[in-house]
């Protein structure tokens, strides 16, 4: 008696936690079901705009030329659009139209509009909030809201269903004395076989329901209002338009450069592990870290602002998830610190700055712990190469063994430790073999499976620059460069190069992005930046302090990174703007230049001088640079020929910065515009950014653009005195000169 009440209490344990996986998938459905139909009307109302267009001749083509459409068109009837909007009883009054033509008619029409729904492009305009679009995005932000721990609770739910329904069916019989009595054998021993089951998992079942309990409460939220929902959605676009793509599917195109169809295949084949990633990916995103996984050693060289680290993070966490341990970043030192922030950020990877007086305490610790170890590039010649592969690369793939490592694959062991991957940033500076940066990232290529080369610059243009870089990484291929395919063009040279290098452009995989990319560009203080800053810490002078970071242009961390910056926007032909609250700094830039810029624009300038400099930027065939202080920038201006912004510091009003911003983010803009801000780390452009991110309503004055954002500017900006006063007071105690 007591074993039948045990195994009915597991029963209504299990029947509990199947019912609440089910409410979870049940509510999932709905949102995303809701998502689906507003999305279904957004792209019939674009398609309408298509069919419009579409001259009433072409259901002609649909039908091979069977119909006769001559009719429609002399009475008025000149789009596809007319013929749809058009009754059956309309479109039979007309002279010589009978029954059989009008349902012809009209299907080759349906199968017109079909396709233009199948084919409409997706983008959500936030300066345009038509009704159908506003319901969209409230429709996401359901999802949205959710988090990225959705996607994983509903997979756990299903599990659940998947097992706990067939174990509850197979158990059914140990609920009573009387059913195991009439149950024959078999069926005894499956019943107990399944009770037992179910107890260990429900045993072990607290986690899930947690995981199930929280997914469920995130998606009852209340959706909120359209407003609220176009606000998160200019906050944090590239959520909404992820989750778009995955419901909606993208064009096959988008994200695939140059690629055969057999190497598309192989690529998309490719398992993608996120367990250890803690960012969504676009689906361009998502081929790319696949491509790399699926070749080996790559070089990934998508047009800058794509998100090639985020790539790279992926990687570097799905070889995580499968087991291996041990990473290697190689990177210009000006980007060191935002790859340990976005691996951090971004993984479940602990990452090690291996530079400065700590590096051989951070490789030790890297060695014992596991992780990323992220190096300079001037500084991995001091490490010790992998060892033990005696044949190098051949046809891609590493030959040799590696203390052990069998299939002729090498391990790339480092202190008996193996590298899982080998990531080089700003692959383009390691062009020169000559250089001491490049044999030693040579030496390791040639002792590590897996690499990934990553580089905005073009490099059709550059084929001997290329084929060196390709001879990292398949001496063979690069060999066969010298061939036919460099002669051909560079179209011919980049499908030759496929199975090793690819590059998607902005508007291959931008179109339905929103038009605005923040880059947050974090540097550490040069030795003469830190005693700048120092002396102006113990001045109390905060202006000082904001701008330290340029005191001394040569050793300038940040001007370093500005030139790097500028030198991407150069190689891809784009037009940058420099935005500056100090004079000085702009001088600063300027010289670094070598004075080619235009402008400043200052506030000293007239109105009509400061719009000719404009004119002359934006006439300016190709790439250019413009300077503006921030204040006379940001006012009055179209800067829209500019593509990239460069903030050189942070604003104490972030109201000025947005409104900068937005002269070359706005109505018009061709491309997807890029903004990178330049901040010191432990300094005192972290300290105002934490102290303006606690105020409740700093993120619109931020990320929205609108006329109440532009009038209230008073409710969001922090006074500039007092802010001044803590920062200073702060970093006085911080570095004891008070």
């Amino acid at each position: 008696m007591r074993v039948g009440r045990r195994v009915r209490e597991l029963c209504r344990d299990a029947e509990g936690l199947l019912g609440e996986a089910r409410g979870l998938l049940e509510e999932y459905a709905g949102v995303r079901r809701g998502v689906v139909e507003a999305l279904a009307a957004v792209r019939g109302e674009v398609a309408r705009g298509e069919l419009a267009g579409i001259p009433v001749a072409r259901i002609n083509d649909v039908t091979e030329g069977r119909l006769r459409v001559g009719v429609l068109e002399r009475n008025g009837f000149s789009t596809v659009l007319d013929v749809l909007d058009a009754s059956a009883y309309e479109l039979q009054l007309l002279p010589g139209v009978g029954a059989g033509t009008v349902r012809q008619v009209r299907a080759a029409a349906e199968t017109i509009r079909r396709a233009a729904v199948e084919a409409a492009g997706i983008r959500i305009d936030a300066e345009r909030r038509d009704r159908l679009s506003g319901e969209l995005v409230v429709a996401l932000r359901r999802l949205v809201e959710a988090g990225p721990e959705l996607p994983r609770a509903v997979e756990v739910a299903r599990g659940v269903v998947g097992q706990v329904e067939g174990l509850l069916e197979e158990a059914r019989p140990a609920r009573g004395f009387v059913r195991m009595l009439f149950a024959d054998s078999g069926r005894r021993e499956r019943a107990r076989d399944a009770v037992e089951e179910m107890a260990g998992v429900l045993a072990g079942a607290r986690e899930t329901r947690l995981s199930i309990a929280q997914a469920t409460a995130d998606l009852l939220r209340p959706a909120g209002s359209e407003f609220e929902a176009w606000t998160d959605f200019e906050f944090r676009s590239a959520e909404y338009y992820s989750l778009l793509a995955e419901i909606a599917g993208e064009p096959v195109e988008s994200g695939h450069g140059v690629l055969p169809g057999d190497l598309v295949a192989k690529v998309e084949a490719q398992e993608l592990d996120d367990a250890e990633r803690r960012v969504s990916l676009r689906g361009y995103q998502a081929f790319g870290a696949r491509f790399a996984l699926a070749q080996g050693r790559v070089i990934l060289g998508d047009e800058m602002g794509l998100g090639k680290s985020v790539e790279a993070v992926a990687v570097l966490a799905h070889l995580k998830a499968r087991g291996e341990t041990h990473f290697v970043v190689v990177c210009p030192a000006s980007v060191l610190v935002n790859w340990v922030r976005e691996i951090e950020g971004r993984s479940t990877l602990a990452a090690y700055r291996v530079h400065g007086e700590e590096r051989e305490a951070a490789w030790e610790v890297w060695s014992r712990r596991g992780g990323v170890a992220v190096v300079t590039m001037d500084g991995l010649y001091r490490l010790e190469v992998p060892g033990g592969v005696a044949d190098g690369v051949r046809d891609g793939v590493p030959g040799g063994v590696v203390d052990g490592v069998r299939d002729g694959v090498p391990g790339g062991v480092v202190d008996g430790v193996r590298v899982g991957l080998l990531v080089v940033d700003e692959a383009h500076f390691v062009k020169n073999p000559e250089t001491r940066r490049a044999k030693a990232v040579a030496a390791w290529c040639a002792r590590v499976e897996r690499v990934l080369f990553l580089t905005g610059t073009p490099m059709e243009n550059r084929v001997e620059e290329f084929r060196v870089l390709v001879s990292y990484l398949r001496p063979q291929m690069a060999e066969e460069l010298r061939g036919e395919e460099v002669a051909a063009g560079a179209m011919a040279f980049r499908r030759a190069v496929a199975p090793v290098y690819l590059r998607r452009n902005q508007e291959d995989v931008l179109a339905e992005l929103p038009e605005r990319v923040d880059v947050d560009e974090w540097v550490e203080f040069s030795g003469a930046d830190m005693a700048a800053y120092r002396e102006a810490v113990a001045a109390g002078n905060f202006m000082a302090m904001r701008r330290a970071a340029y005191a001394e242009p040569a050793t300038s961390a940040k001007l370093k990174r500005l030139l790097e910056l500028v030198e991407d926007a150069r190689a891809n032909g784009l037009k940058v703007v420099v935005f500056s609250y100090f004079r000085a700094v702009l001088a600063a830039v300027e010289a670094a230049l070598d004075g080619r810029v235009h402008g400043p624009l200052t506030g000293a300038l007239p109105a009509v001088r400061r719009q000719e400099l404009v004119d002359e930027f934006s006439r300016a065939a190709g790439h250019a640079v413009l300077l503006s202080q921030v204040q006379a920038g940001g006012t009055g201006l179209n800067l829209q020929a500019a593509s990239v912004v460069i903030m050189c510091e942070p604003q104490v009003k972030p109201t000025l910065e947005a409104q900068a911003v937005a002269r070359a983010h706005r109505m018009g803009q061709v491309r997807t515009v890029q903004v990178h801000r330049l901040l010191s780390v432990d300094a005192v452009d972290q300290r105002m950014l934490a102290i303006l991110a606690a105020k409740d309503d700093l993120f619109d004055a931020y990320a929205r653009r609108s006329d109440l954002a532009d009038a209230t500017a008073g409710a969001v900006d922090v006074s500039e005195q007092s802010l001044a006063r803590r920062i200073v007071e702060e970093e006085q105690r911080r570095l004891a000169l008070s």
